[in-house]
């Protein structure tokens, strides 16, 4: 699974650190789009669409922060890949992303990089809504409605598109709707907005992939019911996901109708069971844990428990509250939670990596190892799994097994810049500081510090001491950087 992520960092502090923020992404995109060149008005090829893709990405690893631990990144794009499954054959490698940002946002961007800002998750209250909305983004792409509304503007640049996409997804609509109009301002009334047309397009996509996969459709219409009860909410300010998504109204008149005719066509109920939902409520928690404040958290995980009786949410509850408590380093209570969800889901193997990751938090590196030994060779497809065990692996100075589980995360995940980052460290403490600093050169790369990375590449090509493959690859990457510039 290619996945690309970014920085951890938390850089949204409060209303003048965003407005900062913002200075600073237009700043960096100004200076790294003079070099861009403009689309062609007559075509937008597949080729432009992945080379802008790139550059995106280049520009917001350092401005955006996604929450990137490996099992949030691995649920949401093996969700992805399920719906492509249906989809069909594509022209790009979707890539999905969780953004920690409060707005109620989603959007795809080019080249089938598609977003999901921590503010919509919130919202959510299933994987089913979740999924109407990951598959309506997918229909997007797969439509090519961003591309073909990029061709048809005059004199559109990457630039333009990337100032459009930064302040789409930090939710500053005034700024957005300023920069639609000025660096698009040969076709100022189109934009980057979708048409009637082509969110219609998109909602008949998605609703029928819902139906094939055996999902509930009318999760769909709740989404657009929660985004028309936010636009209301929020009247003076429309949330971004408006921006490029308009007329809730109209998309949910729409959808209603086609929910109307698939009742008389096939006369059968909706599925009623909810497929997902402790893998859902388990992201949606882990998500939380690192997007809201902690104390919102415990008040929203105390409410669950005082006002349901469903098993499920009481479980998952408290899955929350143990999250809280291993931040906090109180370990023992934290397996207390951990132990309530355990035992209402006793098939879960993902808890059990959770465990072993409280124990190397508590210093028990031993229990960890053999519980993660055990886990992995259950699924060795699990990334998750697979980076717990190297740490635990590097904790007890097994540096060669700790190497070989970093290098199987990298392989699987190679956007995710902490395995980098942990190879550096293996690779110094096995005292060969030529690899370390290749490694260290990747993990500035994939935490958008592009000119350190450069600076440790071009040391890693004239260090004899780096093995010629590492050096190889370096070349390849400053090549590639190169021509992105």
């Amino acid at each position: 699974m290619n996945c690309y992520l970014m920085v951890r960092r938390r850089i949204f502090c409060g209303s003048f650190c965003i407005h900062t923020y913002l200075t600073t992404v237009l700043v960096f995109l100004i200076l790294a789009g003079q070099c861009l060149a403009p689309v062609n008005v007559c075509a937008f090829s597949i080729g432009e669409e992945r080379d802008m893709g790139e550059q995106l990405l280049l520009a917001v690893r350092s401005k955006f922060e996604l929450i990137d631990d490996p099992d949030v990144v691995q649920y949401i794009n093996r969700l992805g890949q399920q719906v492509l499954a249906i989809a069909g054959p594509q022209y790009f490698d979707y890539h999905f992303f969780v953004v920690n940002h409060d707005q109620f946002n989603a959007f795809a961007a080019p080249s089938g990089l598609i977003f999901f800002n921590s503010g919509l998750i919130k919202t959510m209250q299933s994987e089913d809504q979740l999924l109407s909305v990951l598959a309506h983004e997918v229909a997007h792409v797969v439509s090519r409605h961003l591309s073909k509304r990029i061709a048809k503007q005059e004199k559109v640049t990457a630039a333009s598109v990337l100032f459009g996409l930064a302040s789409l997804a930090v939710g500053n609509p005034a700024l957005t709707q300023g920069l639609f109009s000025g660096a698009l301002a040969a076709n100022q009334t189109a934009g980057l907005s979708f048409s009637r047309q082509d969110e219609e397009q998109a909602d008949r996509l998605a609703f029928g992939w819902l139906r094939i996969m055996g999902r509930n459709p009318t999760a769909m219409e709740a989404m657009l019911k929660s985004m028309r009860r936010i636009t209301r909410y929020r009247s003076e300010q429309l949330p971004p996901y408006l921006l490029t998504h308009p007329n809730p109204e109209d998309r949910l008149d729409y959808v209603q109708s086609l929910l109307e005719i698939e009742r008389r066509r096939t006369d059968k109920p909706f599925p009623d069971k909810e497929k997902g939902t402790f893998a859902f409520l388990r992201f949606k928690y882990r998500v939380l844990s690192q997007s809201i404040d902690p104390e919102d958290l415990r008040v929203h995980c105390a409410n669950t428990l005082a006002s349901t009786e469903d098993p499920v949410q009481i479980a998952m509850a408290h899955y929350g509250l143990s999250l809280l408590s291993m931040r906090e380093n109180k370990f023992q209570e934290a397996q207390k939670h951990l132990s309530i969800v355990e035992n209402e889901f006793p098939g879960q193997d993902i808890l059990k990596v959770d465990r072993a990751g409280l124990y190397i938090a508590a210093g028990e590196h031993e229990k960890s190892i053999r519980l993660l030994r055990s886990m992995y060779k259950r699924d060795p497809t699990d990334m998750y799994c697979a980076f717990t065990f190297a740490g635990a692996m590097a904790r007890k100075g097994q540096y060669e097994a700790a190497e070989k589980y970093y290098l199987e995360v990298a392989k699987n995940m190679p956007g995710y810049s902490q395995a980098y980052y942990e190879l550096a460290r293996v690779k110094s403490g096995q005292g060969e500081r030529g690899a370390s600093s290749f490694y260290l050169a990747k993990y500035y790369l994939y935490e958008g510090r592009v000119e350190h990375a450069k600076q440790y590449m071009r040391r890693v090509q004239k260090n004899p001491q780096v093995p010629p493959e590492l050096q190889k690859e370096a070349g390849a990457i400053l090549k590639r950087l190169k021509e992105l510039d």
